[in-house]
């Protein structure tokens, strides 16, 4: 599979950053629109978009190169070339959160409600920048054989893109972005049942996507460790408690998911 999609001179532009790019600009627009709804300025959500991508894409980095560090250690300079792959998302949603709860705060934005509005599309995105390890040929699972993803009745050019070296490969790129996606419809639905609360989209969310990941990780073959522990693992069981407990906290606390009332408590 050709990660390069467009070369024009010395520049040369992948798929993986187009479909991060793709993804991104997505989600940005449907939050913004989504955010109206309930009286937030484009203004704040488009620089709080802004940051919680720059520092995202640090964080992803960061936590990619920390568990890789006997590689990285070597030759330094790969530590920039983020074109190349080596981004974990879970380095990315802690630094995205992070970045969302100090914006937040400084400008007096309730943050369960910003994420909340956030959530469902972030799932998109994540499915729509899977399909970047696809062109990289990374991401993947164990070996399998051609007839088992002929019987998935996947299209040839999947099929052909999971021939990687010698063997055919379990598409787990492929599994984590129908699921994402999946994951997003279920959330923007649940969110117009009657009665839904402040911060059980973000709950869901947690709950979602840790016991996605936490499946899909026992597939992979690149793992970060900690020890003998697949690290993607760990977060993903954090992910599904942290989920847990504001559900109920939430369920117990909070006011009803309710547009009416919001220009008054957030700007």
């Amino acid at each position: 599979m050709n990660p390069i999609a467009i070369t024009i001179g010395n520049l040369t532009i992948t798929w993986y950053s187009i479909c991060i790019l793709t993804g991104i600009i997505l989600a940005g627009i449907l939050i913004c629109r989504e955010a109206k709804k309930y009286n937030i300025e484009t203004s704040f959500v488009s620089n709080l978009i802004f940051w919680c991508v720059i520092f995202g894409i640090l964080g992803a980095r960061v936590y990619y190169v920390i568990f890789n560090l006997d590689y990285y250690s070597l030759y330094p300079m790969e530590i920039i070339k983020i074109w190349n792959g080596g981004l974990a998302i879970h380095g990315g949603l802690i630094a995205g959160i992070i970045t969302l709860f100090v914006y937040c705060k400084k400008h007096n934005v309730n943050v369960l409600r910003m994420i909340d509005i956030a959530a469902p599309y972030v799932l998109l995105a994540q499915g729509i920048g899977r399909w970047g390890n696809f062109f990289n040929s990374e991401a993947h699972g164990g070996i399998v054989s051609r007839g088992f993803l002929e019987n998935l009745h996947l299209p040839e050019f999947i099929i052909n893109g999971m021939h990687i070296g010698a063997y055919y490969y379990h598409p787990t790129f492929l599994y984590e972005s129908i699921f994402c996606i999946l994951g997003f419809i279920i959330l923007i639905l649940t969110r117009k049942i009657k009665g839904i609360k402040l911060g059980n989209i973000t709950a869901l969310y947690l709950i979602w996507y840790g016991i996605l990941r936490f499946f899909i990780e026992s597939l992979r073959t690149d793992s970060l460790m900690l020890g003998s522990l697949k690290m993607a693992q760990v977060i993903s069981i954090l992910m599904v408690i942290i989920g847990i407990i504001i559900f109920i906290v939430t369920r117990i606390k909070c006011k009803k998911y309710n547009i009416s009332n919001e220009g008054k408590e957030i700007r």
